[in-house]
């Protein structure tokens, strides 16, 4: 699978006669004959080849012309594995238009975010996904209205507000194009009582996350549980919980793993977030990896496929908050779990905003970098070093001159966060892996990492490693995960 799928006729041909759901999210199938487009893995009969062309994104199917097929729901797959497994301008783009910036700033907005002028962007877009940026946000849109019409009993005027239209009549256009109902029609359509359905609402969104199988949870939650800040996140009723601080508001969601999806219950204070929020928790659960890719390079090393065949499917636990994770970092630097957890409690007690979480024990926001730029380095229980790198990190993401975000350029950022005083390679790398998601994120100085590998009988110098994980790459980050399930630590484990 690589970028530009769509063009290999013979390949998606193939792929839609197998209905295999691999391939979902890489490429989108419009049929000339009935003016719909599927899914690959589409459970009606495939149409004829040459009554088949294929686009590499739903928008440019929109943009065509096709309507979504009321089967296969082809608006709801998984998104591509190329946006997170790139760092060039079109990935950064794309993980831009998830998270509602297209929305909220514009396509001006985007291209300064991107350092890029607005033709520039739109050309590259155009040239990749066949729709540019504007069309690309519509199309997330009608997904989120579509959840919204199917899975709440809002007013439709309330829906079309908050699914990020800037009226009714162009709510109700772009439904009626996309999907070939009315708004009305749609939310008609879903059984009473189905899982999912229109629910009286206590304010409260039950959606379902897809993600492409295999997934392994355990480490997966077992290291956000493990790792929980208390009052910002907590393991509770078998689902991870936790506060989310969002462009319009806050929430809280609860994320648990189901076999065949995430269940994902969203509680807001602003109905605008909710397409952000979904695009951060499926960022924050690597829900959008390609699995069938990692794992099958990962098994061409002879010590790591027991490991990928023992639990394949395993996911790199990600963020939700980018500068959040880099202060975590730091406060986990050269300390045990439990004292890391400690030392963020006493900052979001402190300095962070408190939210009302009648469902559980969720009390605060992790709070900004604004507000931590404020604190008094004296009260700060840890060595005098580790608050000088603490301090200027928060002052450095305050002001501006270090901006961690998905639009980051990972290489880029990894070299600023170098020349941070206190920062080495492992506190850079475990943020380009975990907030920044670069897949190749290597830890090769890692105790636990050392420890694996001289267990498996690989190197455990960090050179000599470094030098044999090259034949992991793009994927040295998922290659950590599996070196870090050997250990017997909670963070690799359901709790239970």
């Amino acid at each position: 699978m690589q970028t530009g799928m769509h063009t290999d006729t013979e390949r998606c041909v193939r792929a839609v006669r197998s209905k295999d759901a691999r391939f979902d999210g890489w490429f989108f199938t419009a049929v000339l004959t009935t003016g719909i487009y599927c899914r690959p893995s589409c459970p009606v009969v495939p149409p004829k080849p040459e009554n088949m062309v294929f686009h590499p994104s739903a928008a440019a199917c929109q943009h065509a012309g096709f309507r979504a097929c009321k089967r296969c729901r082809p608006d709801t797959s998984p998104g591509s594995p190329e946006w997170n497994r790139r760092a060039d301008l079109v990935a950064r783009a794309m993980r831009l238009i998830a998270d509602g910036v297209v929305d909220r700033e514009g396509v001006p907005g985007l291209a300064a975010r991107l350092g890029y002028s607005t033709r520039q962007v739109e050309r590259q877009l155009l040239a990749e996904l066949g729709a540019g940026p504007l069309a690309l946000a519509r199309a997330q849109r009608a997904q989120t209205a579509r959840l919204l019409v199917e899975t709440t009993t809002l007013p439709m005027a309330q829906v079309a507000f908050a699914a990020g239209f800037s009226s009714i009549r162009t709510f109700n256009d772009t439904v009626r194009e996309v999907f070939a109902l009315s708004p009305s029609e749609l939310r008609a359509r879903v059984p009473k009582g189905a899982p999912g359905g229109p629910a009286p609402t206590s304010g409260a969104l039950t959606l379902r996350l897809p993600f492409r199988a295999p997934l392994h949870p355990d480490n997966l939650f077992g290291h956000l549980a493990a790792t929980a800040v208390p009052g910002v996140e907590e393991w509770r009723d078998g689902a991870y919980r936790r506060t989310l601080r969002l462009p319009y508001g806050h929430g809280v969601v609860a994320l648990a793993p189901r076999p065949d999806h995430i269940a994902c219950c969203l509680t807001l204070t602003d109905p605008r977030d909710l397409t952000v929020a979904i695009s951060r928790c499926r960022r924050l659960l690597d829900l959008d990896a390609d699995p069938v890719a990692v794992d099958g390079q990962l098994r061409t090393d002879p010590a790591l496929a027991p490991l990928v065949d023992k639990a394949p499917g395993r996911r790199v636990p990600r963020t939700v908050d980018e500068a959040e994770f880099a202060v975590r970092a730091v406060l986990g630097q050269q300390v045990s779990t439990a004292a890391a957890r400690t030392h963020a409690a006493r900052l979001v007690t402190a300095h962070g905003d408190p939210v009302d979480d009648p469902e559980g024990g969720l009390t605060h926001l992790f709070p900004t970098p604004e507000a931590l730029a404020a604190l008094d380095p004296g009260a700060l229980a840890m060595p005098r070093t580790r608050r000088t790198t603490l301090t200027t990190l928060v002052r450095r993401l305050a002001d501006g001159d270090l901006r961690l975000g998905v639009d980051s350029d990972w290489p880029a950022t990894r070299a600023q966060l170098l020349a941070l005083p206190g920062f080495g390679p492992w506190t850079a790398d475990v943020i380009a892996m975990r907030a920044l998601g670069d897949p190749d994120a290597f830890l090769p100085t890692d105790l636990g990492i050392r420890r694996a590998a001289g267990d498996l009988g690989l190197p455990s110098t960090p050179a000599a490693l470094t030098a044999r994980a090259a034949a992991w790459r793009p994927w040295r980050a998922y290659a950590v995960q599996y070196l870090w399930a050997t250990d017997g630590h909670p963070i690799n484990f359901l709790p239970v």
